[in-house]
């Protein structure tokens, strides 16, 4: 069993690409849904925000995401610790995850923050999703209905693509332009070469 990283900047794509792998058969592990559902369900999880953030980190209807948000993307300290929290209970799922997976070749997993946390050294490959800035903006902007100086400010937290790319070992072009299907089947294909 191979497995396989798909990364990329806010806005980049990288769920476009994480949805044709999917449609594709392979399995796939969407780290920021299952981030959020753990966020709502683990009570030990619940806890360590409410104290790390307040009581407003969660409303009636859950997570409140917006108000965090607000929070840690103005405060790196802060966005630090939320991480710390989440991620390695992430990172845990995950590992239980791939056991209902045994048998298949190849595993994937879309995470945000591969490179930035360090979690890209646990996978056999990584492939960054890249868009040009002004794309990723207007797409984020138009999905989470932010101004683009909250978008900024959130890339702004994320490493660049330029450094990314050092990183990963392939790339896929997002920009609605290059068709992504031939990328990721060429990708795909040479995966399950060096397999």
């Amino acid at each position: 069993m191979k497995k396989i990283g798909i990364t990329g900047g806010i806005g980049s794509g990288k769920s476009t690409v994480a949805k044709l792998i999917m449609a594709l058969g392979y399995p796939v592990y969407i780290a920021d849904d299952e981030a959020k559902r753990l966020i709502n369900a683990d009570e030990k999880i619940r806890q360590q925000i409410i104290e790390l953030l307040g009581d407003e980190a969660y409303d009636a209807f859950g997570y409140n995401r917006r108000y965090v948000a607000d929070r840690v993307f103005t405060d790196r300290s802060l966005l630090q610790q939320l991480n710390q929290i989440v991620h390695p209970a992430v990172s845990r799922h995950f590992k239980e995850w791939c056991l209902q997976f045994k048998d298949d070749a190849l595993l994937f997993q879309e995470a945000a923050i591969l490179f930035e946390n360090g979690s890209y050294k646990k996978f056999d490959k990584t492939i960054l999703v890249k868009a040009p800035t002004d794309v990723r903006l207007r797409r984020v902007m138009k999905r989470d209905a932010l101004s683009k100086e909250e978008v900024m400010r959130r890339m702004d937290k994320q490493w660049t693509d330029q450094k990314k790319s050092k990183l990963a070992d392939y790339v896929v072009m997002c920009d609605g332009e290059n068709l992504v299907i031939h990328q990721v089947l060429k990708i795909i294909k040479e995966i399950e070469w060096d397999y």
